[in-house]
């Protein structure tokens, strides 16, 4: 049985977020091993760190890479022979039209919750495609409950029409040299405004707690849209960080801090309750789905006094409780795994096959 992959969100040098998922995800179902017949469709060349071809899995590669989703993929999947039995994206945007039954994943609705923090550019073509990507799909595979709420609020889809593979994370190296000099909070992620930055370097810069002298706040990611960094004491940009890089910036920071106003899971969170490293996050979306009872809140309405009062709990955090939340932040981080979410999915399209299989035969 062939089955369509449209890995473009994987094929790209510096992943974060949605590029990360698309990537673990397309290892996991080369590694998994099936009789399919696998097909990755893609704008351009693979990269390097791609699966290396092999005889049941192939990449076809369609050019020119223009509005791909829009015409070029659909006509291949239109006139191509022989046709995918089913075509899986790994991100938001499906063909446009297509004789194939399709899957979709969906990371979050943050465009439709906050559409100011999106340029509009940006917002027409997330609110556009994914609308119809999401009508149109056979099924869905959401990253968090949270997610799959949303998709169900926003779009009145049947909870049944969707799955939830959660995100894993990797082994992270950590070596014994910390990147920065002295103490330091960290927040991982892509700048934009939904992660809430400006109020957090606000309460940062209004911290008075002794356990935060001569402490840094390192901001590590890479610069999104509408976001500005600033020039304020004590508050670092490391620009993006390679995986190499992230764990030891991970493991010797006093905790990681998401202050978002939205996350549709938050790779960077789990990353660190596997290395024992305290999180402070904002109760809010899948957040508290991922961290539950083994890291600390920030209240509603997150802004810069409430992220403050949480930034002062986590400084004052005793040591035997600082080892009983991350001992328990580290047994909860082995729920989420890159096989089982390649098991998921690839489960969940084993199972609609067998169900268009049935349909034809009856």
């Amino acid at each position: 049985m062939i089955i369509g992959l449209d890995a473009n969100e994987a094929n790209v040098l510096r992943r974060v977020g949605s590029n990360e998922y698309a990537f673990q995800v397309l290892w996991q179902l080369y590694r998994q091993g099936t009789d399919h017949q696998w097909v990755i469709y893609l704008s351009h060349e693979p990269q390097t760190d791609l699966p290396q071809p092999k005889p049941n899995w192939q990449y076809r590669v369609l050019k020119p890479g223009f509005f791909w989703t829009q015409w070029r993929l659909p006509l291949d999947l239109l006139f191509h022979s022989p046709r995918p039995a089913i075509f899986l994206t790994l991100g938001h945007y499906a063909p446009r039209f297509s004789l194939v039954p399709t899957m979709v994943c969906i990371m979050d609705l943050a465009f439709l919750k906050f559409p100011a923090t999106f340029r509009q550019s940006d917002l027409w073509q997330l609110t556009s495609w994914t609308k119809y990507s999401v009508k149109n799909a056979r099924h869905i595979f959401a990253i968090s409950q949270a997610t799959k709420k949303d998709l169900v609020k926003y779009y009145g889809l049947e909870p049944d029409k969707i799955t939830v593979a959660y995100p894993g994370v990797d082994q992270l190296i950590v070596k014994e040299k910390s990147p920065i000099a002295g103490p330091y909070l960290l927040y991982v992620g892509t700048l934009q405004p939904r992660k809430n930055l400006d109020a957090l370097i606000e309460a940062f810069s209004s911290i008075t707690h002794p356990g935060c002298q001569l402490c840094q706040l390192i901001i590590a990611g890479k610069t999104g849209w509408l976001y500005q960094p600033k020039a304020v004491k004590n508050v670092q940009y490391l620009g993006y960080v390679s995986q190499e890089k992230l764990g030891s910036l991970i493991k010797n920071s006093l905790g990681l801090v998401l202050p978002s106003l939205y996350e549709g899971f938050g790779i960077p969170v789990v990353q660190a309750m596997s290395l024992g490293v305290p999180v402070l996050v904002s109760r809010n979306s899948s957040l508290t789905e991922i961290v539950g009872d083994s890291g600390l809140y920030i209240e509603p309405p997150f802004d810069a006094p409430a992220i403050r009062s949480g930034l002062e709990k986590l400084l004052s955090l005793a040591p035997p409780q600082k080892q009983t939340l991350t001992a328990s932040a580290l047994l909860r981080s082995h729920h989420f795994s890159w096989p089982a979410a390649g098991k998921t999915i690839l489960t969940t399209i084993n199972g609609k096959i067998e169900a268009n299989v049935s349909a034809t035969n009856t």
